[in-house]
C-alpha cells in the first residue's frame, strides 16, 4: 500500500483520509469459532445453566391446579402436619344440619273458620225455620231456599256439601238438638286440630304400615314431640264420634260428609324454629382437624381433584413454606435431573451432528444456540415463579393461567430465523419438555407448546418481513388457545376460566412475536448472524453505498446488478439463499469506489492509468478493492456474511493480465510514454527492468499478483465468485451464442475448479453442472442480440434498434 498514497500525488491529487474499523485478529476469531475447548464450555454451561433454571426450587407442591381439574401430577405429601379442615368441617356441618328433623307448628285457622261457617249455616237453619213451618218445609220454594243456603255455604270455603247432606242436618231436631250435635262434632274436631293432621303425601309409607308419625311440635316457646294422625285416620276418628251421637246410619254419613270439609291438614313447617334448633345443635361442633402423615398421596395423577384434596394441596403448601425441612427432599432429586438435562443435551449435539454438522462446527452457532435456550427457559421459569406470590396462591383460578403465559415459541422463532428450521425444531421440543417438567410433568402442556411452536415455526419460514415474524406468532397462540378450550371443556372447568386461559394464549402470542422482533436485531449484532429481513432492508437501491456507487462508479454498479441477477438465479436452482446471494452480490465490488478508474467498466474515453503503471503496483490496486471493500462494509455496519463475501468473491486467484505483463508475455499499451522510462525490447519481466529508476531487479512472485483470500467458504460466496468471473468474461465476446457462452463459462469454472478457488466451499458437481447452466441462460438472456430497423433509404440509424 505504499505505492499508493505515491501515485496519488503523482497524478496531482490528495491522499483520502480513512479512518479503518478495527477488527479482531483473525487468528483470535477462529480459535474462537472453532476451539473445542469453547465447544465443551458452551456444552456444560448449558447443561448447568439448564438443571438451574428448570429444577432449582421447583417443587410439585408449586404446581398450578383447580379443584375439578384433572391432576398432571401426583403430589406426596414430604413432612407429616395436621391442620383445621373447612371443607370436611362443612360437610360435617351439613350432616348435622340433616339429622336435625324439621320443626312444625299447628294451625288452626282452617278449623276457626269452618267454625265461623257452621254457627252461620245454624242461624241461617233458624231463620228458615221461621220462614217455613214444618207443614211447607217440603214445598218447592222451601226447596229453592235450602239450594241458596247450600251454595252460600260451599262459596264461604272450600267445602264440599249437598242439599241433601244439609236437610238431614235441618230436620235432625229442634234448633236445641242441632247446635248439640254441632258443638259435639266440633269439639271433636279441636281434639283432632290439637293433635295435629299431617299430609299422607309425606308420610303415606309408615301410615300405611302402622307406624307412629311423630313430628317435632313447636309450641310456647318450646319444641315437643308429638304423634300426628294422618288424614285418613282423623276422617275415621270423626266418622266414630258422629255414630255415637245415634241418630241413624244415614243421618251421620250426611253429618260426616258436612263435617270432612273442616279436616284439613295443619301442619305447618317453621322455619325459624328450625333454623333455631339447628344453630344449637351447630354450636357445639368443633373444627375437623385432619392429620397427614409423611408419604401420603394428596393427588393421584389423572383423577379430577375434589375440593378436600386442593384444601390439602393448599395446606401442605402452606406448611412446606413454614418449615424449611421439605426442602431436603427436594434437594436430593436434583442429581437424577442433571442426569436428565445431560442426556436431553447430548441428544441434541447427535441431533446436529447428523443433520446440521456446520452448526457443530461453529462455536458462534452453538453459542446462540446455548443464549436462546437460556433465555427461553429464564422466561418460562419466571412464569412459573409468578405462582408462589401471595395472590397466586389465594387465586387458584388466575394461577392457572401461567402455563399459558409462558412464551415457549421465543427460541424456537429466533433459531429458525438465525439458523434454520430444523434446528428450531428440535430447539421447539426441548424448551416444551423443560417447560412441561417445571409445571409438573405436564404431558399436555408439552404437546401444546410444541404444537404451537411448531405451527409459528412453519409460518415463519423464509420470513421477510417484521409482521409476519408477529404473525406466525399469533398463529401459535391461536393453537394453545383453542387447545386450552378443549381441554377446559373436557375438564369441566368454569367458562371464565376457559375463557381466561384462551386470552392468555392469544396474547401470549402476540407478545412473543412483539418480543422477537425488539431483540432479534441485538442478537443478530452479537452473533454475527443475518436474516433475510435484514437482507431484504439491503437490496433498497438508496442504500448510502449503493447510491455512491451509482455516481461514482457507474460501470461497477452496472456490473454488480448482473451479477447479483445471476448469483440470485443461481442460488434459486441449487436450493441455496438466493437474498443472500442477490445482497451480497450487490456490494460485493464496493470496494472498487476508492479508485473506480482503475477498473475498465468505470473507464471512459479510452485512458486506462495502469497503462503508466508497474505491473506490481497495478495488480496492487486491482487486490484494493477487497481491502477497501471491507472497510466501507465495516464503517456501513453491513452484515457479517457481505463482509465475508467481499473478502472471499476472489479467492486467491490469479490476476493474470498483470502477471503476464510482468513477465512479459503481455506488452504494456503505454510503453512508449512510460513515466518510468522506456520499457526493454526483451522478453525481461517489466518488474526486472534495470531502466526503472530506484528498482532493483527481482525475481516476480505469482504471491504478488494473487488476491489474499480467503477461498469461499459457504454456496453463496463461491457462486458469486464464479458470476463476477462468466460476467466480465462475457463482455468480450464478439458474438454471444448459446454455445460459444456455454464453452466460455465451462472454461472458467474448470480454470476456477482447477486453481483450487472451490476447496473449501460446500458445493458439489452437481450442484456446479446447475449454477453453469443457470448462467447461461441469464447471460442469454442479458446479451441477446437485437433487430436494426431499416432507413428510408436502406440503411440503419445507430441505436435505433429494438430487441427481437
Amino acid at each position: 500500500m505504499s505505492f499508493l498514497p505515491k501515485f496519488k500525488l503523482l497524478r496531482g491529487g490528495k491522499a483520502p483520509r480513512r479512518v479503518r474499523k478495527r477488527e479482531a485478529p483473525p487468528g483470535l476469531v477462529q480459535f474462537l469459532e472453532q476451539s473445542r475447548v469453547i465447544a465443551a464450555l458452551i456444552f456444560f454451561a448449558t447443561v448447568a445453566a439448564i438443571v438451574l433454571i428448570s429444577f432449582v426450587g421447583v417443587r410439585s407442591i408449586d404446581v398450578p391446579v383447580l379443584p375439578n381439574q384433572s391432576a398432571p401430577v401426583r403430589i406426596v405429601a414430604n413432612d407429616s402436619f395436621s391442620y383445621e379442615s373447612a371443607e370436611l368441617t362443612a360437610i360435617q356441618r351439613e350432616q348435622i344440619r340433616d339429622r336435625i328433623p324439621p320443626v312444625y307448628r299447628l294451625e288452626f285457622e282452617p278449623l276457626t273458620q269452618f267454625e265461623t261457617h257452621i254457627h252461620d249455616l245454624l242461624e241461617e237453619f233458624e231463620r228458615f225455620e221461621q220462614t217455613f213451618p214444618a207443614d211447607a218445609a217440603s214445598s218447592p220454594a222451601a226447596h229453592e231456599q235450602l239450594e241458596l243456603i247450600t251454595s252460600a255455604f260451599n262459596a264461604a270455603g272450600p267445602y264440599r256439601t249437598t242439599v241433601a247432606d244439609l236437610r238431614a242436618l235441618l230436620f235432625l231436631g229442634n234448633a236445641a238438638q242441632r247446635r248439640t250435635v254441632v258443638e259435639n262434632a266440633l269439639l271433636v274436631l279441636r281434639e283432632i286440630y290439637a293433635q295435629g293432621v299431617h299430609d299422607d303425601g309425606a308420610m303415606a309409607a309408615s301410615s300405611r304400615n302402622g307406624d307412629v308419625t311423630v313430628f317435632q311440635i313447636s309450641q310456647a316457646d318450646e319444641v315437643t314431640n308429638q304423634a300426628v294422625e294422618s288424614m285418613e285416620d282423623a276422617l275415621t276418628l270423626l266418622r266414630i264420634n258422629l255414630a255415637a251421637e245415634g241418630v241413624g246410619r244415614p243421618t251421620t254419613l250426611s253429618l260426616f260428609r258436612i263435617f270432612r270439609n273442616g279436616v284439613t291438614p295443619n301442619l305447618v313447617y317453621d322455619q325459624p324454629a328450625t333454623k333455631t334448633l339447628q344453630q344449637l345443635a351447630i354450636a357445639n361442633l368443633q373444627a375437623v382437624t385432619v392429620e397427614v402423615q409423611r408419604g401420603q398421596t394428596i393427588i393421584e395423577p389423572g383423577t379430577r381433584v375434589t375440593p378436600e384434596q386442593y384444601e390439602m394441596l393448599v395446606a401442605h403448601r402452606e406448611h412446606v413454606l413454614q418449615s424449611g425441612d421439605a426442602q431436603i427432599d427436594e434437594g436430593l432429586q436434583l442429581l437424577g435431573r442433571v442426569l436428565l438435562v445431560l442426556a436431553m443435551v447430548l441428544a441434541c449435539t447427535i441431533y446436529i451432528r447428523l443433520e446440521d454438522i456446520e452448526t457443530l462446527r461453529s462455536n458462534s452457532r452453538l453459542g446462540l444456540l446455548a443464549l436462546v435456550v437460556m433465555l427461553n427457559l429464564t422466561a418460562v421459569r419466571g412464569s412459573y415463579e409468578l405462582n408462589s406470590l401471595p395472590y397466586f396462591i389465594a387465586h387458584s383460578s388466575a394461577a392457572s393461567l401461567l402455563p399459558y403465559i409462558a412464551p415457549t415459541a421465543l427460541a424456537p422463532i429466533i433459531v429458525a430465523l438465525l439458523i434454520d428450521a430444523g434446528s428450531a425444531v428440535f430447539m421447539a421440543l426441548l424448551i416444551s419438555i423443560f417447560t412441561g417438567v417445571i409445571y409438573g410433568n405436564r404431558l399436555d402442556l408439552l404437546v401444546i407448546t410444541f404444537l404451537a411452536s411448531m405451527v409459528a415455526i412453519f409460518c415463519a419460514r423464509q420470513t421477510r418481513k417484521r409482521g409476519s415474524i408477529v404473525r406466525a406468532t399469533a398463529l401459535g397462540g391461536v393453537v394453545v388457545a383453542t387447545f386450552a378450550m378443549l381441554i377446559g371443556i373436557t375438564d369441566r372447568l368454569p367458562p371464565i376460566s376457559v375463557m381466561q386461559q384462551m386470552t392468555a394464549g392469544l396474547v401470549t402470542g402476540l407478545l412473543t412475536g412483539v418480543v422477537v422482533v425488539g431483540i432479534l436485531p441485538m442478537v443478530e449484532s452479537l452473533f454475527k448472524r443475518t436474516t433475510d429481513i435484514t437482507l431484504l432492508e439491503l437490496t433498497d437501491y438508496n442504500h448510502p453505498l449503493l447510491r455512491r456507487m451509482q455516481m461514482e462508479a457507474p460501470g461497477t454498479y452496472h456490473h454488480s446488478l448482473v451479477v447479483a441477477q445471476l448469483a440470485e438465479n443461481a442460488a434459486d436452482a441449487i436450493g441455496a439463499n438466493a437474498l443472500r446471494a442477490r445482497v451480497c452480490a450487490l456490494f460485493h465490488d464496493i470496494g472498487k469506489m476508492v479508485k473506480p478508474e482503475y477498473f475498465t467498466e468505470n473507464q471512459r474515453e479510452g485512458v486506462n492509468p495502469h497503462d503508466f503503471n508497474n505491473p506490481s503496483l497495478s495488480a496492487l490496486i486491482i487486490k484494493s478493492h477487497v481491502k477497501e471493500g471491507v472497510d466501507l462494509a465495516l464503517q456501513h455496519r453491513l452484515p457479517r456474511v457481505v463482509v465475508n463475501v467481499i473478502r472471499q468473491h476472489h479467492g486467491t486467484s490469479l490476476i493474470r493480465y498483470f502477471f503476464y505483463r510482468a513477465m512479459g508475455a503481455i506488452k504494456s499499451p503505454g510503453a512508449s510514454h512510460a513515466p518510468f522510462g522506456t520499457p526493454p525490447k526483451t522478453a525481461t519481466p517489466a518488474s526486472n527492468d534495470p531502466s526503472l529508476p530506484g528498482l532493483e531487479p527481482v525475481p516476480v512472485s505469482e504471491t504478488t499478483y494473487r488476491y489474499d483470500g480467503p477461498r469461499p467458504q459457504f454456496k453463496e460466496s463461491a457462486i458469486i465468485l464464479m458470476a463476477d468471473s462468466c460476467e466480465a468474461a462475457s463482455r468480450s465476446l464478439a458474438k454471444v451464442t448459446p454455445q460459444g457462452l456455454d464453452d466460455l463459462i465451462d472454461k472458467i469454472v474448470a480454470d476456477q475448479i482447477a486453481d483450487g478457488q472451490l476447496d473449501e466451499s460446500p458445493l458439489t458437481f452437481a450442484e456446479v453442472t446447475r449454477i453453469k447452466s443457470s448462467f447461461n441462460f441469464t447471460l442469454l438472456n442479458m446479451l441477446h442480440s437485437r433487430v436494426a430497423y431499416p432507413t428510408d433509404a436502406g440503411g440503419t440509424k445507430p441505436g435505433n434498434t429494438a430487441e427481437a
